[in-house]
């Protein structure tokens, strides 16, 4: 099967959700694997439907059967557009798969995670994107020996490209990790009133053990942080080897970005809260009481 992997990367390297990609994609049977990064194409600031054309291009002169990438924003934004331009099928967000017979099955999450559905896809190109966490990223090393596609060769047409342009992004740096790719996550909920709180509580204990910070969608909803730290169904997802919710009460929505993590330890002052049935470690009291003790601890 002709296989095209299109991976993302950072400013030092190949991304961890592109590697757990390329992992699904060697997972096939006779997968004749290309990788592709669009980005590299167009350098910085390009708009998705420019990757789009490119991605086409690509899939329709060299005749790629699948196209694989990292279940992310990215991936969102730019893979569907691609596979509506090659007329292809689809199927996001996988978390696993298994052949029947010559047929390729996938399952993916749907309703916050509460169904998991079975689908096949019938038509070629056909278009996956996977979640990130339910595949073993390969080694670094690995994408070396793999083919980068040329995409000099390529005669791409953007006269049906929408007329859009970059403008500006608005983000702000963080000197810690991407919660998607950091092996422990310290995440915060309703029970942090302000900014300054959740950088001092949630930020402090992610910075003392070496993690990522994250939110719930109901910090984001209040300002108090930004959209890129929340953590669920509609923000990231993660399964970092530790999560630690903090005062986040267990929301399903909430619970589909992060219940596949190693250990799960929460902090809440409801004993009752859904939070804890996916818990390994709980304990019922307060964040403004618990989170400065253990930051002392690992200051101590």
């Amino acid at each position: 099967m002709k296989t095209l992997v299109i991976t993302e990367s950072d400013e030092s390297d190949i991304r961890l959700g592109s590697l757990s990609a390329i992992a699904f994609a060697q997972s096939l049977p006779e997968a004749q694997l290309d990788t592709l990064c669009v980005a590299d194409v167009f350098g910085e600031n390009p708009t998705a439907d420019s990757h789009a054309a490119v991605i086409a291009a690509a899939v329709n002169q060299k005749s790629y059967e699948l196209v694989v990438a990292a279940a992310t924003t990215y991936a969102k934004d730019v893979v569907a557009r691609a596979a509506g331009l090659c007329g292809g099928s689809m199927a996001s967000d996988v978390i696993s798969h298994r052949f029947d017979g010559d047929q390729l099955l996938l399952d993916r999450p749907m309703f916050a995670g509460a169904v998991t559905a079975t689908v096949t896809l019938s038509s070629i190109p056909r278009f996956i994107t996977v979640r990130a966490s339910a595949y073993n990223p390969v080694e670094r090393s690995i994408v070396d020996n793999l083919n980068s596609l040329d995409t000099e060769s390529l005669d791409v047409d953007y006269s049906d490209v929408p007329c859009a342009h970059w403008k500006s992004l608005a983000s702000r740096a963080s000197h810690r990790p991407d919660v998607t790719e950091a092996k422990i996550v310290v995440s915060g909920g309703r029970a942090f009133k302000s900014t300054e709180d959740f950088e001092r509580l949630v930020g402090g204990l992610a910075d003392g053990l070496g993690g990522a910070a994250g939110s719930s969608r109901a910090l984001v909803d209040a300002g108090i942080t930004p959209n890129d730290l929340q953590v669920g169904q509609t923000g990231k997802i993660v399964a970092p080897d530790i999560y630690i919710a903090l005062g986040i009460s267990g929301a399903v929505q909430h619970l589909a970005g992060m219940k596949n993590s190693k250990t799960i330890i929460a902090v809440n002052t409801d004993p009752d809260a859904p939070i804890f049935s996916v818990a390994d470690f709980g304990l019922v009291g307060d964040v403004y009481e618990v989170v400065p003790q253990l930051i002392a601890e690992l200051n101590g």
